[in-house]
């Protein structure tokens, strides 16, 4: 009986054998052949159910999950996300804190070649309630020094919008060398003061770190740049996206 090579198996299968690989080895593992490395690349495989949200304030008739479009909502513009985060009649906030060495992001990664980190969240208000949406993400020191920030000014939506969902987007580029942590919070409240749950609805929240950068590694502190920079950009694959979504 002839032995079956693994490329022969069918890609949703080789696919979900990829996921129970740590993300490090998956990096070491794509210049093998071009179907793992197309495989490898699929936005998917970086997907993880992140159930570790921490709540920081929970106000008014505190969070709640509920169904997309929701009483006087839209439809959400990726039919693949079902669910979204309420918030009530007073503040409603929640935060995570992300360990990128424990996500597979190594020291000499962050610190020499500081890859682009983007975030990304979706809000949208009920179209006969008015709301209050906030964001903050820091990028975080080992001892959790604030390296680099993004807080936006809160964004109100008045009554009677049109209840479309709205992207927030920021990426992180030439960051201080030194980032072990991403903090991402957010949150709201109506502007009606009803009880309930009418403040903003967030949901799809995502990081994404990619060996793109829009500068030169940094010059180590110990070895010349043009050594040991040039040794992590070469354990670099082409730029793709890692997806830690919320």
């Amino acid at each position: 009986m002839a032995l079956l090579s693994i490329n022969e198996l069918p890609e949703n299968i080789l696919l979900e054998v990829f996921t129970h690989v740590p993300a490090c080895q998956l990096l070491r593992y794509r210049p093998v052949c071009s179907l793992w490395r197309d495989l490898i690349d699929v936005a998917t495989l970086w997907k993880q159910n992140m159930m570790s949200w921490r709540i920081d304030s929970n106000g008014g008739h505190r969070w709640k999950v509920e169904s997309i479009p929701g009483d006087h909502g839209t439809s959400f513009p990726d039919p693949r996300v079902k669910k979204y985060f309420v918030t009530s009649f007073e503040s409603c906030l929640k935060s995570q804190l992300v360990d990128l060495k424990a996500e597979g992001y190594w020291k000499e990664l962050m610190d020499m070649v500081r890859p682009d980190i983007t975030v990304t969240d979706w809000f949208a208000a009920r179209a006969d309630c008015g709301c209050t949406y906030t964001i903050r993400v820091q990028l975080l020191s080992a001892d959790y020094i604030v390296l680099a920030s993004f807080e936006p000014p809160p964004v109100t939506i008045e009554q009677w919008s049109d209840a479309r969902w709205t992207e927030v987007s920021h990426t992180f580029s030439d960051y201080p060398p030194g980032v072990r942590y991403v903090f991402f919070q957010h949150g709201g409240k109506d502007t009606q003061f009803w009880a309930g749950w009418y403040g903003p609805r967030i949901t799809n929240s995502s990081i994404i770190i990619s060996p793109k950068m829009t500068r030169h590694p940094a010059p180590s502190a110990t070895q010349p740049e043009t050594t040991q920079g040039q040794e992590a950009v070469a354990h670099l694959p082409s730029p793709h996206h890692f997806y830690k979504p919320f």
